[in-house]
């Protein structure tokens, strides 16, 4: 039998509460396999996974991105300083394959057209590892939420 879990570790996978996976049960949005002899519920990890849009094992992100930011075009030297560092951290950490993305735009503009593209590829879940010069490159504020 495939692994369950129960609605608990469901919900914290998830990340929302357990009267919200009641309530999709009741709504037939994400509905248990089975039950407990307790009458507890159990979902299977798959269906769950699928739910939320993770991918299996074989299909995992693959895609490592190097991101350089600077605020003007003025700051191109800094743009190109921030590369080479960039380059320098992948070859030492071993890493292949690795897109670098330069990008001019402040920080406190999230609507860039590479920042708002490069977001679209993590939540589509097709990165694996963003790599940065500086906590601050990939916007100015707000970067615990990434």
């Amino acid at each position: 039998m495939e692994n369950t879990m129960s609605t608990g570790k469901a919900a914290k996978l998830l990340g929302v509460s357990v009267k919200t996976l009641q309530r999709w049960e009741r709504e037939g949005r994400l509905i248990p396999v089975a039950r407990t002899d307790s009458n507890r519920r159990l979902s299977p990890e798959t269906q769950i996974r699928e739910f939320i849009g993770l991918r299996q094992a074989n299909h995992a992100p693959t895609k490592l991105v190097a991101s350089c930011r600077v605020s003007r075009a003025a700051q191109k030297p800094d743009l190109a300083n921030q590369r080479n560092v960039l380059e320098e951290v992948v070859v030492a950490k071993g890493l292949a394959g690795v897109e670098c993305i330069e990008e001019v735009g402040g920080g406190l503009n999230v609507t860039r057209k590479r920042f708002l593209a490069r977001m679209d590829e993590i939540g589509r879940r097709k990165v694996k590892m963003l790599i940065l010069a500086h906590r601050d490159r990939l916007t100015r504020f707000g970067v615990e939420w990434f």
